[in-house]
């Protein structure tokens, strides 16, 4: 079994369905089955891919972002989604690192190609948009890659929140893991209609929003223009979609947003990025469908946990390890902690990653025997919900006690006027690190810092109340929508006019 034969045996049993939405395109399984085969072919004969072979995928969201991903694995390569946003440099890390020779892209990233081949000379670029795709094969299971679930499959980069992004190895199995247990989870079926507004290169929408509909007969809405917002809702209701997949913002907006009646959603998923409390309950005040705050890492393919469907919902909780994944909460050490104690999350299932590319010693740091250690501090309740606190590289020492920024954000989104926040940590000469609270307002509100630190205080400890309030007019974030705090920390340190 790998990620291909099991497309195509959904191809068999639904060839005329439709399986992604562009507009007012539809492409039927069939369609994608015959325009991934093609791009295989392309990629075995042209550019002499073979098993193994790393190809990259440089694309913005469209139908033939997938077909590119399903062709690549056709043929027997590790297909590599590269962030869209990046730039030259950044790109030629990824390129040079994975060793990738052959790169699936289109028109619209034309311009970049000149640059990119002279940092690497024998670059081939397959631009689907000057070539034309044959489409003459009958879906057969006499077409798929011959290989299995221990093969690798994907290369995806982490953000590099933390430094130097690395390549997270994801097998076929490990995908086919965790989509069946996404599949478990969510009830997903093939009358499903999932939204995709996310970028594509991105874990989450690789699983949730490309695998899971194609291998369980669902559709793919792929969302053609973001703005205005309201025209993603005329879409969901055009095209009768059912789940949403996105990150926190964009449910504060639509928490903030005229609301048609008859929105056809029977489910909303929250990640990428924290989702703060006040968004939560903004949105279940406005709308009955359940948003659902999940856990998850590239590394493990990358869906981790998830609050139930029909709840119990905990505010603030990041739920229960989805099927055949396993969490527990450890120290230093190893010890797993008892209910309650603040420690590491660590994850162990079918889900979890065979080890960072080219890195060995990066990848021994990442695991404790076959548990993966995943830098996030939280806790485990005594009815086995799990929580986040922060991330182990956030968490500050204030006089040698723990202080964990998430807890101090959410107290500055329940002021009223803050739209955003994040809370770093600055060297102290008395206590060790003090923490700095960096905050964007809502369009046309003026903050007052005095205000601010009179609600923090009348909620923290007074050593958790940040020094100081530093008022920006966004927060920096990588393309996925997470708050960039290594560049708030540079910014403090280069003495930045921003941060002031």
């Amino acid at each position: 079994m790998n990620l291909f034969s099991a497309f195509s045996s959904v191809v068999l049993d639904h060839p005329g369905k439709p399986a992604a939405f562009w507009g007012e395109i539809e492409h039927s399984y069939e369609m994608l089955w015959q325009q991934s085969l093609a791009i295989g072919r392309l990629l075995k004969d042209q550019n002499g891919v073979g098993p193994g072979d790393r190809v990259g995928i440089w694309m913005k969201n469209r139908p033939e972002f997938i077909t590119a991903l399903l062709g690549i694995l056709q043929s027997g390569a590790v297909a590599v989604p590269i962030n869209n946003f990046l730039k030259g440099p950044e790109i030629d890390y990824i390129l040079s690192d994975s060793g990738i020779n052959v790169l699936v892209s289109e028109e619209v990233m034309q311009e970049a190609f000149a640059g990119l081949r002279e940092a690497r000379p024998g670059l081939q670029v397959l631009n689907l948009d000057a070539i034309r795709i044959e489409e003459t094969a009958v879906p057969s299971l006499e077409w798929v890659p011959d290989r299995s679930e221990a093969d690798l499959a994907v290369i995806i980069y982490t953000s590099g929140t933390t430094g130097r992004p690395k390549g997270a190895m994801l097998s076929h199995g490990n995908l086919l893991h965790n989509v069946d247990s996404c599949r478990r989870v969510l009830e997903a079926v093939d009358a499903d209609r999932f939204v995709v507004l996310l970028p594509m290169f991105h874990s989450f929408m690789l699983c949730v929003g490309i695998l899971l509909p194609l291998l369980v007969g669902g559709s793919i809405l792929v969302v053609k223009s973001l703005h205005p917002p309201k025209n993603i809702l005329l879409e969901i209701i055009q095209r009768q979609a059912t789940l949403l997949p996105a990150i926190p913002q964009f449910f504060r907006s639509l928490a903030n947003a005229t609301i048609p009646h008859n929105l056809p959603l029977r489910l909303c998923l929250s990640g990428a990025a924290p989702l703060p409390l006040e968004v939560l309950k903004a949105f279940q005040t406005k709308l009955p469908i359940p948003l659902l705050e999940g856990y998850g890492l590239s590394e493990a393919s990358p869906v981790v946990s998830l609050p139930p469907i029909r709840g119990p919902w905990k505010s603030g909780s990041i739920g229960v390890p989805i099927p055949n994944v396993e969490v527990s909460i450890q120290n230093e050490e190893g010890t797993h902690l008892a209910d309650g104690e603040v420690g590491e999350l660590c994850v162990r299932g079918g889900n979890v990653m065979m080890g960072y590319w080219n890195q060995p010693e990066e990848t021994s740091k990442a695991f404790r025997g076959d548990w993966l250690l995943t830098g996030d501090i939280g806790y485990r309740d005594t009815e086995g919900y799990y929580y986040i606190t922060d991330r182990k590289k956030d968490m500050l020492l204030v006089n040698g006690i723990n202080v964990y920024p998430r807890e101090i954000e959410e107290v500055l989104y329940q002021v009223p006027g803050v739209r955003e926040a994040a809370v770093i940590g600055v060297p102290d000469a008395r206590k060790g690190e003090q923490p700095v609270a960096c905050v964007a307002a809502d369009e046309g509100v003026l903050l007052d810092d005095a205000a601010i630190l009179k609600v923090l205080r009348e909620k923290l400890a007074g050593y958790k109340v940040p020094r100081r309030i530093v008022f920006l007019k966004n927060l920096p974030r990588n393309s996925t929508g997470k708050i960039l705090k290594t560049e708030l920390r540079r910014m403090q340190n280069a003495g930045s006019d921003e941060l002031v």
